[in-house]
């Protein structure tokens, strides 16, 4: 293996211009999954630790939006509304509030799955069109050694390798941080639910803001 290099950099700079779009592509996805990623890290552990004071009786900026959503449906007024009409209404108010904050947390979670979904299938798309390459200076020289197909086949590895490598981490991460944001959740419907009593019945007090 004299002269011969595996390392990424190599067999992108070895690959044709269609090999190397392909992987290129594949490697500003897989750049762009790890930035996807430390935002969901990020994004979820913020989300976490400010259910986890809130739940504690401290105020939290990230969780206050949700409480004045509570208080802003107790302050309306509504004729002949009864207590438990009144407690409904501020617990829906609240739940729409912490969706929104959940919607935020979540960033770009989405992408992840299109990431690891898409990725794949480019780099299948490296691949065949490798394999094509292989082929085709088969017929150009008529020759089936080893020499001739061996960098068009090199070049469809390196794209699946490409695309594996992109795709993997981001289906990884999309169900891991899907189960934390998932498990925070339903930890703020929890919160949401005692908070909406205390506020509903005037025992919570407005922090001022």
């Amino acid at each position: 293996m004299d002269g011969v290099s595996i390392s990424p950099i190599a067999m992108f700079q070895q690959a044709g211009l269609i090999g190397k779009c392909v992987m290129a592509l594949l490697a500003l996805g897989s750049v762009w999954c790890w930035l996807l990623i430390a935002e969901g890290i990020v994004s979820t552990t913020r989300l976490r630790l400010a259910i986890a004071r809130a739940a504690g009786g401290a105020r939290d900026a990230f969780i206050d939006p949700v409480r004045a959503a509570g208080f802003d449906a107790a302050r309306t007024s509504i004729d002949f509304e009864s207590v438990g009409e009144r407690r409904q209404r501020v617990l829906d108010a609240m739940n729409r509030a912490g969706r929104d904050l959940l919607t935020r947390a979540e960033g770009g979670l989405p992408n992840l799955a299109i990431i690891s979904s898409v990725a794949p299938f480019l780099g299948l798309f490296g691949t065949v069109w490798g394999i094509m390459t292989s082929f085709a200076s088969i017929a150009e020289t008529k020759d089936t050694s080893l020499a001739v197909v061996a960098p068009g086949i090199a070049e469809a590895l390196a794209a699946t390798a490409y695309g594996l490598a992109a795709a993997i981490p981001a289906s990884f991460a999309y169900n891991r941080i899907g189960a934390s944001l998932s498990r925070a959740g339903r930890a703020l419907s929890h919160l949401i639910e005692r908070e909406a009593v205390g506020i509903a019945s005037g025992q919570a007090r407005e922090e001022p803001r």
